[in-house]
This record gives structure tokens, C-alpha cells and sequence, in this order.
């Protein structure tokens, strides 16, 4: 009896010791290419991270706050999965990961990076090795390092090139293809930490948010600032342009989701104040939600809100009856008081 309760002890502490590594990290995940993400918040620590690929086609990820589309955050214990599968590959991508991004032409191919961590490509279907990693930008004027701080990632389209931003107010784009792993091309919006970053529909550029909610447009081709964007008062923390029309989503800490135009006429279109601070958005591919079919209704049947109304007036109607001879019967002595008092040698009191 000692025995099993020492045991049981055991697997109690344990457990409440994953549990509450789980509730303080926290967890993160979205889908791609649905219309309805899950998503969360993370802790960054020190922990090595890990990448694993699974036949659901999800990836899961530990040490970091992982964002990206496909990805799962976790750290200690194991995420309960849906229906059970089998682990396909698992890869190390190393600590301090901030950002983990999809290709969206080649699924198989995934981009990471993060703090003191350089952006590095894996194939999902190949070694456990990456494909590419980029090598640090050489040494700035006073010869010291320059640290690594990669925020977001993006796939530019029909191409193998990637564009990040850093946490170190730099837009940055890689070629794979070439032979130097450093950037091809770099550019610098203001003096603060670059938090978001989208690509806009032609992909010459990209729009990057700051922790002061400042939007700019970055010219990929010659690298030099296009247009800034006013409006938001917080830190920026999701952006999306729309796959076909110049408009611009945006969201952050200041709780407001907006809406810009991008395109001559310049401008903000839409505000919708949702209370919380907001991480994240992700527009919907559905046109126009007002075209949902409805669920057809029998001809004789009323809908139920519309008898729970009628219920409601009917019973204030009964209720204002029951009252009404009450009040009759009280104007009816006043009335007749008034009138005693009015008749000739009548006395009041």
C-alpha cells in the first residue's frame, strides 16, 4: 500500500508540474488556408527548440513563440492531437525562434528565425539538415557584431527569394539560389523594433509595422521607402493585405482592427474597436458572407423568437388589465370627492 501511494504521488506531481509549464508558456496555433484560425499567445525562453512534422500535416514547435501559419507552440508535455499519427520527422531549428513561415506555392518548405537565431529553410521532405542558412551581415563601422533579431518572414511569389524584419528596425531579402547567404538587399524604416511584416498583391513590396504603430511600404526592387500609413496607437502585431484588392488589415495592442487603402485614394476605410489587445488576423476568402444560404423554414411554422415575443406582449397586455379596474375605481372616488366638495353648504375638513 506504501508503494502505490509513493507512485501515485509521483504521477500527481508530475502532472500538475506539466500542467502549470503548459499554462505558463502558453500555446499557439493556426491552421493554413482555413477560414477559421486558432490562435494564442507564447513565452520566449532558452529552451532548444525542435521542429517536427506529422502525417496530419501540422508542425509543432518548442522554445519559442511560432506564430506562422501550420504551427503549434508547446513546451514539456505533448499537445493531445485529434485523432492519433505518426511522427514523420523531427528537426532541430534551434533556440529563441520567433517566426516560422509556410511557402505557400511549395508546402513542403518551411522558413524559421528568431533572436541570435539566422533564417534558415528546411525541406520537409528531405534531410534533417536545412536546405539554406543564412550567414549573418559582416561588421559595422566600429568593426563590432550585428545581432540577430528576425521577426517576420515571407515568401516572395514566384521566386525562391525570402524577405524578413527585424527587431533591429531592418527589411532584409535572401536568394537561396545565390551563391552569397548574405542578404542581397537591405532597407531601414525608423529607430524601433519592426514586428510585422505582408507582402502587398503585385509582391514588389511589403508593408512592416513597428512597436509604435507605424505602417510603412518598402520597395523591394530599389530597397527605398514608398508611402507610410497613419492611424494605429499601439504596437502593430498582424498585418495582411488582401490577395487581389489594394487594402491592408491591421490589428495590435491598441485593440482596434483597421482597415487602409493602399492605393491612390490613400486612406483608412474601416475601424472596429474589439476590446482585447489583438496578436493576430487573417481575412477570410469568402466574398461576400450575405450570400450564405439560410436554413429553409417550413411554410406554417413561426420562428421561435417570434412566438417568444408575442408570449411576452401578450402577457404585459394581461398584466396592464388587471390593473386597469383598479385605476378606474381610484379616479372614480376622486372624482366623486370633487364633486361633494362643490355642492352648496357642503363642509371640508
Amino acid at each position: 500500500m506504501a508503494a502505490a501511494a509513493a507512485r501515485w504521488n509521483h504521477v500527481r506531481e508530475s502532472s500538475a508540474q506539466t500542467s502549470d509549464q503548459l499554462h505558463a508558456v502558453g500555446t499557439a496555433a493556426a491552421r493554413g488556408g482555413g477560414e477559421r484560425p486558432v490562435l494564442g499567445r507564447g513565452r520566449r525562453d532558452s529552451d532548444p527548440g525542435g521542429l517536427c512534422g506529422w502525417d496530419s500535416e501540422a508542425l509543432q514547435h518548442r522554445g519559442g513563440q511560432v506564430p506562422g501559419s501550420e504551427a503549434l507552440l508547446r513546451r514539456g508535455g505533448h499537445i493531445p492531437r485529434p485523432r492519433p499519427s505518426r511522427r514523420l520527422l523531427e528537426l532541430r531549428v534551434g533556440p529563441g525562434v520567433c517566426r516560422m513561415r509556410q511557402d505557400p506555392a511549395r508546402p513542403h518548405m518551411v522558413a524559421t528565425g528568431g533572436k541570435e537565431n539566422a533564417l534558415k529553410v528546411w525541406d520537409l521532405q528531405g534531410s534533417e539538415e536545412p536546405v539554406f542558412r543564412a550567414k549573418n551581415v559582416r561588421n559595422d563601422w566600429l568593426d563590432l557584431r550585428v545581432p540577430i533579431w528576425d521577426q517576420d518572414i515571407q515568401f516572395l511569389p514566384e521566386s525562391q527569394k525570402l524577405v524578413t524584419c527585424t527587431g533591429y528596425h531592418q527589411v532584409r531579402v535572401y536568394d537561396p539560389a545565390s551563391p552569397q547567404r548574405r542578404p542581397v538587399l537591405e532597407a531601414t524604416y525608423g529607430e524601433y523594433p519592426l514586428t510585422a511584416m505582408t507582402l502587398t498583391p503585385g509582391g514588389n513590396s511589403v508593408i512592416v509595422g513597428n512597436t509604435h504603430g507605424q505602417l510603412a511600404e518598402i520597395d523591394l526592387r530599389q530597397g527605398r521607402l514608398l508611402v507610410c500609413l497613419k492611424g494605429l496607437a499601439g504596437s502593430v502585431r498582424g498585418l495582411q493585405c488582401h490577395p487581389s484588392k489594394p487594402l491592408l488589415a491591421s490589428c495590435g495592442l491598441d485593440r482596434v482592427l483597421r482597415v487602409h487603402r493602399i492605393r491612390n485614394p490613400r486612406g483608412l476605410d474601416h475601424k472596429v474597436y474589439l476590446k482585447s489587445q489583438l496578436n493576430c488576423l487573417l481575412l477570410s476568402g469568402r466574398d461576400n458572407w450575405e450570400d450564405e444560404p439560410h436554413e429553409p423554414q417550413e411554410p406554417n411554422k413561426v420562428p421561435s423568437e417570434d412566438t417568444e415575443t408575442d408570449e411576452l406582449w401578450a402577457s404585459l397586455e394581461a398584466a396592464a388589465k388587471r390593473k386597469l379596474p383598479r385605476l378606474e375605481q381610484s379616479q372614480g372616488a376622486l372624482q366623486t370627492r370633487q364633486r361633494k366638495k362643490k355642492r352648496p353648504g357642503s363642509t371640508s375638513s
